[in-house]
């Protein structure tokens, strides 16, 4: 008798497993940070003018708030809160936002936020643009409702949430993944409950971070449509610490954006909390471990090197040829940076290579470079062309520092009247 061919079966079996990974990368679930920029924000300036015609009413309104968010972030930053003729204010500005807006046929109200491009604002105040911020956190935001956890697996409030917060203002150095391409099979709820270092390395590399942070919201509804309860949770590292909890509620389904924004907004306040608590502190076990030393038998000899011992040669050239391997996680907003960066890093005395390892245009990239020295020189060599170094060890981040005082800004502006 002859037996049945198992390969039609098989055949089968491979193109559905190979339908299901696509289908698990595949779908709307990408959600795109809306800013990660460094712009100084001023939110929540109220506005009320009235014009001839409802667009000059409001242009009128806008106006008005640059004025009134200009004062507020001058106080905050300690100046004396002077005002700007409306023609610099127009150079400082690189965004409206609309928070809240009613327009009439001669009236405008609205509630507005401000965003000045930080470069350009402080040099005008007579500040430093830079701020201390953590080391790269990966953000992995996962949201519970309905008994059903997701992280990337699909499009969810929680993830939409995160898109839309404004990071220029916090000291954490967020990592926000978009929720494309693999995100979803590295990023998932699975992955949070696995404290397995190995795996979490290989993860974080991925994303140039250094470390991990999970915010968590559980939603309660009490019906459909009715009130929703949200419990927050920070937590931190692969072994899922807790860092501390808040609940939140609205009053109907129709503010569950509201609830989730103003529950990002208090758990990056948990977050820096904890950065200057020391809470965050670098985990010893996510760096990738040592290279292994070699094991050398004192007593074995080289007869090709004239009777000098294996120990010897590996002291004498092994260690000068090997050099020092690093990460340099930099900027690059076109194919030119990229370039320019290598050429610069590759012309630092002691540098033996410099190449790019992952590539991501308009984001982060990683840099491989193996150098001869201590990591501190290397630091020292970058800020001296002109670069803010972070990070410490083998990982390094760097950001090319921006004017202080642009040539197309006056030193001592005229205030306006």
């Amino acid at each position: 008798m002859r037996m049945p061919s198992l390969f039609p079966s098989l055949a089968g079996a491979t193109l559905l497993l190979a339908a299901g990974a696509y289908a698990q990368i595949e779908g709307g679930r990408g959600v795109t940070p809306v800013d990660s920029s460094g712009d100084f924000e001023v939110g929540g300036v109220s506005v009320d003018v009235a014009a001839k015609t409802a667009e000059g009413a409001r242009l009128g309104g806008w106006r008005l708030a640059q004025r009134k968010a200009w004062v507020q972030l001058s106080k905050r930053l300690g100046g004396d809160g002077a005002l700007v003729s409306d023609g610099t204010l127009d150079q400082l500005v690189s965004g409206i936002v609309v928070e809240n807006e009613q327009i009439g046929p001669t009236r405008y109200v609205a509630r507005l936020g401000v965003l000045f491009n930080r470069g350009r604002a402080a040099g005008l105040l007579g500040i430093s643009a830079y701020a201390d911020r953590s080391r790269p956190m990966l953000l992995v935001p996962l949201q519970v409702s309905g008994g059903v956890e997701t992280v990337f697996e699909q499009r969810n409030d929680w993830q939409e949430a995160w898109a839309r917060f404004r990071t220029g203002n916090s000291a954490i150095d967020y990592v926000r993944p978009s929720g494309t391409g693999a995100d979803s099979l590295l990023l998932n709820a699975g992955q949070i409950a696995r404290p397995g270092r190995g795996w979490w390395r290989q993860v974080i590399d991925q994303y140039g971070a250094s470390d991990i942070l999970i915010p968590v919201v559980r939603l309660y509804r009490s019906y459909p449509g009715g009130p929703i309860i949200g419990v927050f949770q920070a937590r931190h590292g692969p072994d899922n610490q807790l860092i501390g909890s808040f609940t939140l509620r609205v009053g109907s389904a129709a503010g569950l954006p509201r609830l989730l924004d103003a529950g990002v907004t208090r758990m990056d306040g948990l977050f820096q909390q904890a950065l200057r608590g020391g809470a965050l502190g670098l985990d010893p076990t996510l760096p990738p471990p040592p290279a292994p030393e070699p094991v050398v038998d004192p007593n074995d000899s080289d007869d090709a090197a004239g009777g000098e011992t294996l120990a010897e040669i590996v002291g004498d050239t092994g260690a000068a040829d090997a050099g020092i391997p690093l990460t340099i996680q930099f900027d690059t907003p076109g194919a030119s940076a990229v370039a320019n960066t290598e050429g610069l890093v590759r012309g630092i005395a002691g540098v033996r290579s410099a190449s790019t390892t992952s590539l991501a245009l308009g984001g982060l990239s990683l840099m491989r470079v193996v150098y001869d020295g201590d990591p501190e020189a290397l630091r020292r060599a970058l800020e001296v062309r002109g670069f803010q170094v972070t990070g410490s060890g083998q990982t390094l981040r760097i950001r090319r520092a921006p004017q202080l005082l642009p040539s197309n800004l006056p030193a001592d502006p005229n205030p306006a009247g």
